[in-house]
């Protein structure tokens, strides 16, 4: 039998229409475009508006157009793996939903909560049910609404977060190219400096923890920086050693965008020139579980097969990783 690998064979993406600009929130809170360009290197983050709208109207429209894009029928996926700690409901999953939109009749689904890693979890997560040989065709969307747990009175998160989604193909390769490596670690000890402390079975929802504000994102910035700088860049560079990767045999370093210094720091520990970074915080901000998917949706016409791509991620919980694949197919 063939080594099969896990090959992404296509990408889209999806962001709502609103741009929420660091001039509006200049309106809202007492910052700058200054200050958050320098400290952040984001300038805008798109925003879903519209009752009754969620996470899954962004993971649906990323996948039917994923879909469409590859010529992939829907009843053909075997699997749909979500990413996401916005879903739509406590339950059911988001994926479940995604795949009624989309027509998936014939395919499992489910989601992974793991933050800002949670795309790199879930990618690795359905590169075994490829390899396996158990399915041909995973699809794995990764996206978030932030705005529906971020507090805009608060000025050191509301001018991070955007909302957005991104959906990628998994199929198998027996050329060499897909998946070929992947670290993924957790540390639980994180959870006091990242969270949303109200909304789950410990506090449910109250009058009380709604008045208190308990049902938003709080982080501790300067711990998270620190953790986040720290792993995301050493992890990416255990990926590198692990597969005999030198800094010109990498293509690309595909990082989370949550704060450009961070994206900055992992590409000096990996010794990657700028113009092997894929960036597109400035437009998005951070999408926790959309920003990979993205970054690949908007570079795919850069991308060509055999690319050396290094993902790497950290995010609340504590968790992060790094991935290792070789991309497998040319611009079309």
């Amino acid at each position: 039998m063939a080594n099969i690998k896990a090959a992404i064979t296509g990408v889209h993406g999806y962001v709502p229409d609103y741009i929420l600009t660091n001039q509006e929130l200049e309106t809202m809170v007492d910052t700058s475009d200054e200050w958050i360009t320098t400290r952040t290197g984001i300038k805008e983050r798109r925003i879903l508006k519209g009752e009754g709208k969620g996470t899954s109207v962004m993971g649906t429209a990323a996948v039917k157009g994923l879909l469409e894009k590859t010529g992939t029928n829907p009843e053909d996926v075997d699997l749909i793996i979500c990413a996401t700690v916005t879903p739509d409901m406590v339950f059911p999953a988001t994926a479940n939903i995604i795949s009624a939109e989309v027509g998936a009749v014939n395919a499992f689904s489910y989601d992974i909560s793991a933050a800002c890693s949670g795309f790199i979890y879930a990618l690795t997560t359905a590169s075994k049910f490829i390899e396996s040989g158990v399915y041909k065709k995973v699809v794995v969307v990764g996206g978030d609404k932030m705005s529906s747990i971020i507090d805009y009175k608060d000025r050191t998160t509301c001018i991070i977060f955007g909302d957005g989604a991104g959906a990628a193909l998994l199929e198998p390769n027996e050329e060499g190219n897909g998946i070929i490596d992947s670290i993924h670690k957790t540390d639980g000890s994180g959870a006091e400096f990242l969270n949303m402390k109200a909304g789950g079975s410990r506090y449910p929802a109250t009058i009380e923890t709604i008045n208190a504000d308990e049902h938003y994102v709080r982080q501790d910035g300067a711990t998270v920086f620190k953790f986040a700088v720290t792993n995301m860049a050493d992890y990416a560079a255990k990926i590198m050693e692990r597969n005999n990767l030198t800094s010109e045999s990498v293509d690309w370093l595909v990082a989370h965008q949550a704060n450009k210094r961070i994206i900055d720091a992992t590409a000096n520990r990996m010794g990657v020139t700028e113009d092997k970074v894929m960036m597109n915080i400035q437009k998005y901000g951070n999408t926790t579980g959309g920003t990979i998917p993205l970054l690949l949706w908007d570079y795919e016409s850069q991308l060509k097969k055999g690319d050396n791509l290094v993902l790497a991620a950290f995010g609340g919980g504590f968790t992060w990783g790094s991935i290792y694949l070789k991309w497998a197919y040319d611009p079309k």
